[in-house]
Formats: structure tokens, sequence, C-alpha cells
């Protein structure tokens, strides 16, 4: 099997304009996660941009995007678009250009889902949530999934709901996915569910197809930046843990 890495990246956010470009400690957003990207398994690492800027500053650091199209609704549609171009690949692994921590072993195990079960379409990772306030937070999604592992339900409410307050049964959805190369221009084709608009969670769109999503759980926990809040966090932490590149 053949692994591409695609990090969608681009300029435009409602809540932290030019993201990708952020300062981290010297370097962008986008090169910390690129690098960190290719410390995995991976046979190829690509950025997915809409953006010269990105592009320019991706091939400065020697990394590899493609420029994609302007008009995509979402970060699969974009993928889906490299995918057509890069068709030499089996298993396309989505990694969020949003999280400069990811962890290469996080990637790692999602490409060990597929070369376990060459049956998978999909799969996707979880954490513990260990505090009540992640628990409540609807801008955590929690996931529940069954004995083998597959996803039940994703929600930003509080599932499985708390008769007695128990820390044991809650699970953070951590947004990196893997997907064989022909299920994701599937999915992209896919139009939305009602599950998937109430809870504005793409990945319903999935279940209510009918389709399985495998959840692997990981020790790591990332922070995304989706604020200057939490793009200051992420600084913080690199700082006080001496991270390098």
């Amino acid at each position: 099997m053949k692994f591409l890495g695609v990090i969608p990246a681009r300029y435009a956010s409602t809540r932290l304009e030019g993201k990708p470009l952020k300062d981290i400690c010297g370097h962008t957003m986008i090169e910390w996660v690129y690098k960190r990207a290719i410390k995995s398994r991976l046979d190829k690492v690509i950025v997915a941009t809409d953006d010269d800027r990105i592009l320019r500053e991706v091939e400065g650091f020697n990394g590899e995007a493609a420029m994609t199209s302007r008009d995509h609704p979402n970060g699969t549609s974009r993928i889906a678009e490299v995918c057509q171009k890069y068709n030499d690949y089996d298993v396309i692994i989505n990694i969020q250009g949003d999280e400069p921590l990811i962890e290469p072993q996080m990637i790692n195990q999602l490409m060990e889902t597929f070369l376990s079960d060459r049956d998978l379409v999909m799969s996707t990772i979880k954490n513990k949530i260990d505090n009540m306030e992640e628990i409540k937070n609807p801008n955590v999604v929690k996931v529940i999934t069954d004995k083998n592992d597959f996803a039940i339900y994703f929600s930003r409410s509080i599932i499985p709901y708390p008769r007695a307050e128990n820390l044991n049964n809650y699970y953070k959805h951590v947004g990196i996915y893997g997907y064989k190369r022909e299920f994701v221009i599937e999915y992209s084709k896919m139009i939305s569910t009602p599950l998937e608009l109430s809870e504005s969670l793409e990945q319903l769109r999935v279940l209510e197809n009918g389709y399985k999503i495998k959840v692997v759980e990981t020790a790591h926990k990332i922070i995304g930046v989706d604020t200057e809040d939490e793009l200051n966090k992420v600084r913080e932490y690199i700082n006080n843990k001496k991270i390098k590149i």
C-alpha cells in the first residue's frame, strides 16, 4: 500500500485570517505541520492550498504543495481534487493544517488500520477526556464506538448521557482521517445529510450513508488552533517544552 498525506490549507478563516502563515516560535504554522508529518512513515506529504502565499511559503522551506480550486466547500472536497492528480496512492491521510503539534505516531496509527484491514474505507482517532469542562464543551466533539472500535456516533453534545458523573466513557474526536483513495472521491460527492447538518460534523455523512469508520485511541493530546488565544497557548507550550521543529 502507498500512503499520501494531504494537508488542506486555506488563507481565509472566519476566526483567524491567514492561519497557516501565523508565526510560531520562528516558523509558520504550516511548516510545523508539514515537518512533523514527514517524520511519519507516509510515502509523500503535500499541502493542498488555494492561495499563492501559502504555496510560496511551502516551497520556501522545500516542501511540496499543490494548487487547488478556491471553490471547495470543505477540506474533503479539496483532498478529492488532489486525489485525481495523485492517482497512484492507495490511502490518503487527511492532516489538519491547524494542528502544529501533530504527532507522527498518530499518523502511523491510522496507516496501520489499513494495513491490518484491507477492506477498511475510513479511519480516525480519539483520545480520552479527563475533565467535565471538555465533556460539556460543544466545541469538543465526542465520539462513541462499538466493541470493535467502529464509530457509533459523533456529537457536540455529551455522549453518552451521564446518569452519574463518571469520566470513564468519554472520548474526544481528533480530526485526522485516513481514507481509501477511491472512497474519499465518492465521499466528496455525497450530498449533505440531516445529522451532518444538525451537528455541523461532516463525518456523520459517512455513517448516515451506511459506511463504517474505524476509531483508534491515542495517548497523544494535541492543541488545535482556531483562535489567537489558542495560537498563544501553542507558542507558550513550545517554548516551555523547548520543542524543535
